[in-house]
């Protein structure tokens, strides 16, 4: 996979893909710009070479046609403020308009293309479309690792048809980590796995097994377990359809001698809210009506123990609704645990990176990954469309020695 370090970008112009799918607030105000924030360095990169930088992103699911509040008019705004120089917003991704200003870029300018999913041709990865992109650069990027997993025309299409196509900062950085901690990790080798569904987790569950020394899980899918143990949950959440393959998980975990650990304790609630009446009960004890909205004490002291000897630690997915302060003490000891490990740590998808967040404990992890479904489709062995086509592209074009 060529490196946009590995490319002359003097005077070319670079479409670099990026994911600018930022929340905004009911005025149009960026809430959070630390997606802007991660492509600064490929995009800096790319300006310091006199790149004529061209950047294109997706914002929200507009379905293939044009919405004003999905314009990504305020991230050029942003962009602009944090850079402390221009960055134009064109008025659309495709055209004879978008041509023409893009023609008139200068060494180290940079434009923002509207929204690619103002045309269903983005989603649908339709290779007209796909062209018309590879047509407005003689370099593409791609930045965009959060959107990688999807085989899109502005993802891997365009590489197809562009004479030059390379992986920028984040996403080989991304790469780089998880390959680290997958290919030859320091053992142990510790996951932990949470959240609310085993559904959405159950690949990377089983490609776990062949992976980990430790398998930590924790949120409402280990009511999921602990019921396949035959274990009462009261009302606790659970996936009835999956009970066979959390058995065959538990089982698969003994034969090939991975440690799986689950909550021996938890934080029960007659509801879920935050003004809920709590206790705290064995795993065994869970009341009837009553649901296990986080884990125990004695399970969060169980699980830093686990993780204490680790060298490598993944973990997806919180411990419990950490949202509510009342349910998220299992989460926060994670963040403890875990930063505080002499391990490589890499966290990934969005519930985790908010939970880091709240404990303002991000600088204390080894990587935190900004793609939540791509971080998951590579633990579960998937390989993603956007690095497949960067691996596939030609090695054509200038490269520098």
């Amino acid at each position: 996979m060529k490196r946009i370090q590995d490319v002359d970008l003097s005077g070319k112009r670079v479409l670099v893909r990026v994911d600018f799918n930022v929340p905004l607030n009911a005025d149009g105000r960026i809430t959070d710009d630390g997606r802007i924030r991660a492509a600064l360095p490929t995009l800096r990169l790319a300006m310091d070479a006199g790149a004529r930088v061209i950047i294109a992103s997706h914002m929200g699911r507009p379905k293939g046609k044009p919405v004003p509040e999905l314009s990504l008019a305020p991230a050029a705004r942003r962009l602009s403020e944090i850079l402390g120089r221009q960055v134009r917003m064109a008025p659309d991704c495709v055209g004879d308009a978008v041509q023409s200003m893009a023609g008139r870029m200068g060494p180290g300018d940079l434009l923002l293309l509207e929204n690619l999913r103002f045309h269903a041709g983005e989603t649908g990865n339709d290779a007209d479309f796909a062209r018309a992109l590879a047509a407005l650069c003689d370099v593409y990027v791609n930045d965009a690792f959060a959107c990688s997993h999807r085989a899109h025309a502005s993802v891997a299409g365009v590489v197809e048809f562009a004479p030059v196509s390379a992986a920028g900062i984040l996403l080989a950085r991304e790469m780089d980590y998880f390959n680290r901690a997958f290919t030859d990790p320091r053992r142990p080798l510790a996951a932990v796995v949470g959240g609310a569904k085993v559904s959405t987790k159950l690949g990377a569950l089983k490609r776990m097994l062949e992976r980990v020394d430790k398998l930590i899980i924790g949120g409402a899918m280990a009511n999921t377990f602990l019921k396949a143990r035959g274990v009462a949950v009261g009302a606790s959440r659970v996936e009835d359809d999956l009970l066979d393959d959390a058995r065959e998980i538990m089982a698969a975990a003994g034969e090939k001698g991975v440690r799986l650990y689950l909550p021996v304790d938890a934080v029960v609630a007659d509801r879920l809210a935050p003004d809920a009446a709590t206790r705290i009960v064995p795993a065994q004890e869970i009341p009837a009506q009553w649901l296990a909205a986080d884990i125990g004490p004695a399970t969060a002291r169980l699980y830093a123990a686990a993780l204490s000897d680790a060298r490598t630690i993944i973990w997806n997915g919180p411990m419990g609704a950490f949202e509510m302060d009342a349910f998220s003490r299992g989460t926060m000891a994670m963040v403890e645990a875990i930063s505080g490990a002499h391990a490589l740590s890499i966290a990934g998808g969005g519930d985790t990176s908010a939970a880091i967040a709240m404990a303002h404990a991000a600088d204390l992890f080894s990587y935190i990954s900004t793609g939540g479904g791509a971080f998951l489709e590579l633990m579960e062995g998937k390989r993603l469309p956007g690095v497949t086509a960067l691996e596939a592209a030609p090695a054509g074009g200038p490269a520098l020695g």
